[in-house]
């Protein structure tokens, strides 16, 4: 394959947050949420110049070992070749650490920006392509799904591939997220998971989650009872016990609510008459968003949309 041409006009790549498992669906159920982080790319004559704002603006990498510099880089490879130079602006909304998907977020931006800003890249790396790209960088596809197709996302892996599908969740579903201060590494929050568990959760946990789909889709009254969890949420307790609590007294006033991929977020599911009621819930030490449900998932953008 020839090396490929790049563009000399700047891209613009959106990637919303999002939340994995909902409960019962571990490693497999990704929900798209919005709240978005933006990526402008630009190939440049030489060298790499990153510039970030919001999120992670004083900590994060500003050269080769930034996020979504090593994902396009590896897009790149795959695509047929590297630019001669690079320049990258990032604009970061969605908060690191808190279970919200940054990280697929980050990944999913750079290679959308390396296959956008390749003169036929969508022809050299299709969708299918691009999420099993992301799922290799990511190591899981649950929040890379959500975070490329949009939506209500149910991932797996056959023979070694990474698929999955979308589903719309109903219109009537509006997500609230209660962010608290402190991050948990997702290496700690999966380090307390047990090798095995009871058949009996794990049988509670399949029933639930079948239910989910119906819940999440169709049928928002269900979705107390189908996001109940009995594999992860509460192994994880000793490492976010404040948002376990949260979630238990969320739950036992009648509002469906799950820790947020690995957490420490907690996620409430609502609808348009009490989502205002339960932001206010939660009290001091957390900080309560009412977002919008995602449905287009990861896109490249006019560059005069605005922030």
């Amino acid at each position: 394959m020839a090396g490929p041409a790049f563009r000399a006009a700047a891209v613009r790549v959106r990637v919303p947050a999002t939340s994995a498992n909902l409960g019962p669906g571990f490693d497999a159920f990704g929900l798209a949420l919005g709240l978005y982080d933006d990526v402008v790319v630009r190939v440049a004559d030489s060298g790499l110049h990153v510039d970030i704002a919001g999120e992670g603006a004083e900590n994060l990498a500003r050269d080769e070992k930034h996020l979504v510099v090593r994902s396009m880089r590896t897009a790149f490879d795959l695509l047929g070749g590297q630019p001669r130079g690079l320049e990258v602006v990032c604009a970061n909304r969605i908060p690191h650490g808190r279970g919200l998907g940054s990280s697929s977020a980050a990944i999913c931006a750079g290679i959308m920006a390396a296959r956008a800003v390749t003169i036929g890249g969508p022809e050299r790396l299709d969708d299918a392509a691009l999420l099993e790209l992301a799922t290799e960088i990511e190591g899981h596809p649950d929040n890379v799904a959500a975070c490329l197709l949009g939506g209500f996302t149910l991932a797996w892996t056959e023979s070694g591939a990474a698929r999955a599908i979308r589903m719309d969740p109903a219109a009537s579903v509006v997500p609230v997220v209660f962010v608290p201060s402190k991050p948990v590494l997702t290496e700690v929050a999966r380090g307390l998971l047990p090798r095995t568990v009871p058949h009996v959760d794990a049988a509670v946990n399949a029933g639930r989650a079948a239910l989910l789909v119906e819940a999440l889709t169709r049928r928002p009254e269900l979705l107390l009872p189908a996001t109940e969890d009995r594999l992860h949420q509460d192994y994880r307790a000793p490492a976010m016990p404040e948002s376990v609590a949260l979630v238990n007294r969320l739950r036992a006033d009648g509002v469906p609510s799950v820790i947020s991929g690995a957490g420490p977020t907690v996620l409430a599911l609502t609808e348009e008459g009490a989502a205002d009621k339960v932001s206010r819930l939660a009290g001091e030490g957390w900080a309560a968003n009412r977002l919008a449900l995602d449905a287009a998932g990861a896109c490249v953008l006019p560059l005069a949309v605005g922030q």
